[in-house]
Parts: structure tokens; sequence; C-alpha cells
């Protein structure tokens, strides 16, 4: 591809289907008039279980045919519309997939089916990736498709905010989203107290102060972004509630969730806080990985008069 080339969006497939990751990926190739990549990695170790049966050329024979009927699904949803790539890459497979998608536009997954106890056991491609790429990472989850939740309507786009004033980078990722898919942009921010404290510190009054506030807030980053959000349909909705529980219930109703991840204060660990992690693994609709700009969490004790209060848990 050359470096005059509109970045791509590249998907990356597995052994398992991946028909609704290959949807999404082609339908943001078509939005954004750019190429769709097909990534396929092949990890075997030379004490792995799979050599037990398989030699390694075996295995990448498989990886090949697992490439080639992946491709031959993406031509059918793009039909020639826009250039379409592929590429088998060999080695440990979040980082081979992190180093392969370095220049991406977007990276999509497909984010599989698994019982609570497999996910603790099976280390999640779609979390890895998410956690450590540079570039905004979609997880869409099995079953999923581009109608599933438009119902009729115009599209919605959800985004979390945490923080307000340092959200401006994951806003416009989700106003820029929305505006290519024709959709509403609704900006979702809440706020909870460990139970224990929560029904003493916030009564209705704080909570109705709080809720103005952040809509100012959130208003003020929006008015700041300028073309990104002229003329879109946008929805400010703050309240008090568990952060994931009401993103995960939002994405019910939108086509796309939009989450910011942890700034990299230290370049080793994971980047994804509780919060996100649960809409990973419980959205039902795609989930957008974005970059913010700043850390990930500052106290907002002026919001109380309380010096003693804990802070509010709303980390994304």
């Amino acid at each position: 591809m050359s470096e005059q080339s509109p970045k791509p969006v590249v998907v990356a497939v597995g052994n398992d289907p991946v028909d609704s990751a290959l949807e999404y990926a082609a339908a943001e190739a078509l939005r954004q008039d750019c190429g769709l990549h097909v990534l396929h990695a092949v990890h075997v170790t030379p004490t792995g279980p799979e050599m037990v049966l398989l030699d390694f050329a075996e295995i990448e024979q498989i990886g090949y045919a697992t490439l080639h009927a992946a491709v031959e699904r993406a031509e059918d949803l793009v039909q020639g519309r826009v250039p379409l790539t592929s590429a088998l890459v060999r080695g440990p497979v979040v980082q081979s997939i992190l180093e392969a998608t370095a220049d991406a536009r977007l990276v999509v997954l497909q984010r599989r089916d698994l019982s609570r106890m497999a996910r603790t056991v099976t280390r999640s491609t779609s979390s890895g990736v998410a956690a450590h790429a540079h570039v905004p990472v979609v997880s869409v989850p099995t079953g999923w498709t581009e109608s599933n939740h438009d119902g009729g309507l115009r599209p919605l786009v959800t985004v979390g905010v945490d923080i307000p004033e340092r959200s401006a980078a994951v806003l416009a990722v989700a106003a820029a989203d929305a505006r290519s898919r024709g959709a509403r942009l609704h900006v979702l921010h809440t706020w909870w107290f460990p139970s224990v404290y929560d029904d003493i510190i916030m009564s209705r009054v704080e909570n109705d102060a709080w809720a103005e506030r952040a809509r100012e807030e959130i208003q003020g980053v929006l008015d700041g972004l300028g073309d990104v959000v002229a003329e879109l349909p946008v929805e400010i909705e703050a309240r008090h509630a568990h952060p994931a529980d009401a993103l995960i219930d939002a994405g019910r109703d939108s086509s796309l969730l939009v989450v910011g991840r942890h700034d990299p204060l230290v370049p080793i660990g994971s980047h994804l806080g509780p919060v996100a992690r649960a809409v990973l693994r419980e959205a039902t609709c795609p989930v957008m990985l974005a970059n913010p700009t700043h850390a990930h969490r500052v106290s907002r004790t002026t919001h109380h008069s309380s010096s003693s209060a804990p802070e509010p848990f709303v980390s994304f």
C-alpha cells in the first residue's frame, strides 16, 4: 500500500467464524472510502499441543485456508468498491496484530461468546489488542449485524465520558463516526459511590447539581470541536448510575459504543479500566476503544463541600 493511500480498516480474523467483524469492517471501509485489509495471525510453539497431531507446515496451511475464506467473504461484502488486501502473520497473536496494525485507521476484531469461566482461563484477543493498540479498536460481538440496532430509526452512537474536561479526543472520535454513518450522538456521563457511602453522600439536590454541571462541561467541550459536531444531532445525558451498567444498557439501542482507553502512564500493564473491560465483555453492540488526551482520573471534590467525601467511581 503506497504512502499516499488512505489508511485501511484492518479486520483480524481467527479460526472461528467472523462474519460479524467482517460485516462491520467492510461497512466502515465503505463509509470511509478506504481500503479493507484482512489479517490472520498464526502462532504455534514448538512444544505446544498443536504439534502432537500437526506439524508447522500443516498448521500454516490451515491458516492460509482460514484467511482465504475470510477474504472471499470480504469480497462479497465490498463488491470491488474499495481496495481489498490480506496478509498472514506469524507469532504471538496479540503482539502480531499490534505490530501489523500500527498504521491502520481502525482495527476490528470479533468477540467470541465465552462463559465466565472460559474468560478467566482464556486470554481475550480483543481485550489484549484493545488494551495496547495506539489506534482505535472495535470489538464486534458474535451475531451482530448492521441492522440489529437501528429499528428503522436514525442510528445512534453512544460515547461514555468520565471526566468531561478531558474528553475532547474521545468525543471527536465518536462525533466523526456518528457523522459518517448519519447517526445521532448520545453523550453519557454517570457517577456512583461505593454503596456504603452512596445514600449518605448524594442527595437528590446534589445529584441534580452534579448532572447540570456535567452537562455544561460536556457542552463546552462539544462547542470547542467546531465542524466535527456542526449540525450533528447530540443528546447529553448525565445521571447517577453505575458507569458499566449504564453503558451496557445504552448499547442495546446503539449502533456503536465508544469509550476511552486509559492513557499509558507507564509503558507496561493494561490500559483498560474496569468499566471498559465490562463493556467489552457484555455489550450487545460493537464497542470502540479510543485514545484520550490526558490521564484517566482526576479528583472532582470541588463539586462537594466535604473534603472527606470519597471520590466517585467514574473511570472508564
